[in-house]
């Protein structure tokens, strides 16, 4: 159980020390993932981006994941939910949350010009993996950007959902992975408000927007 996402963030960092001033660039989720984005990239002394990839619901349950899109429209769906839905159904949800993701970077970044990661060390962060979905679009986005390397870290995750992500990249970073996952990310956290827009603009507000380094070790790994 962790106290709250800044605790969660700290204990994040730590496991990701090694990368300290060395030539990386961390990626937060919006909006719960910058709160932890922030810890990590103060510890390691890296710039912090965005990628803004949005959940689809279920049209039953909204906050029942079954798909997501990343910003240049691509889809990652759960064929088992998706099998009975109507397809046209799932292109017009899709279009709305791509709608939102662009009108939440326009929000969250202004005028911030993307972090240059090509040949870096892209590290993906987030509150938790649940589904596992929208950390599926933002492997997808960040590839795209010629990273050297993608890990992913995050401090909870179903077992099923780590299983899911660790062939699509190079390392992942998972601090706890219950044997039996409670289905939702903010069961294992103390405090889990929403975070805001204007949060999400605060705290990107205070972060420098580049910062070099040397070049990283290789590394590969679960923790």
């Amino acid at each position: 159980m962790y106290r709250d996402r800044t605790e969660a963030g700290k204990r994040l960092a730590e496991a990701l020390i090694n990368y300290k001033k060395q030539p990386v660039v961390v990626y937060a989720l919006p909006r719960g993932g910058v709160v932890l984005g922030v810890e990590v990239a103060r510890a390691l002394e890296a710039p912090l981006d965005l990628i803004v990839v949005r959940k689809i619901g279920h049209p039953l349950s909204a906050e029942y994941a079954i798909g997501a899109v990343a910003e240049d429209g691509y889809i990652v769906t759960n064929p088992v939910e998706t099998a009975t839905l109507d397809r046209r159904w799932i292109e017009r949800a899709a279009a709305a949350e791509l709608k939102e993701a662009r009108r939440r970077r326009a929000v969250f970044l202004r005028n911030r010009s993307p972090v240059e990661v090509r040949n870096k060390l892209a590290i993906i962060v987030d509150d938790g993996l649940a589904t596992g979905l929208t950390m599926q679009a933002a492997i997808h986005e960040i590839r795209k950007r010629g990273p050297r390397a993608v890990i992913v870290a995050v401090p909870v995750a179903a077992p099923e959902t780590v299983n899911d992500i660790r062939p699509q990249v190079e390392g992942l970073v998972v601090l706890y992975i219950p044997g039996g996952f409670f289905g939702a990310v903010g069961s294992y956290y103390e405090f889990f408000d929403q975070v805001s827009d204007e949060e999400v603009v605060d705290l990107m507000k205070s972060m420098p927007q580049v910062i070099s380094g040397a070049a990283p070790a290789v590394w590969n790994g679960l923790a």
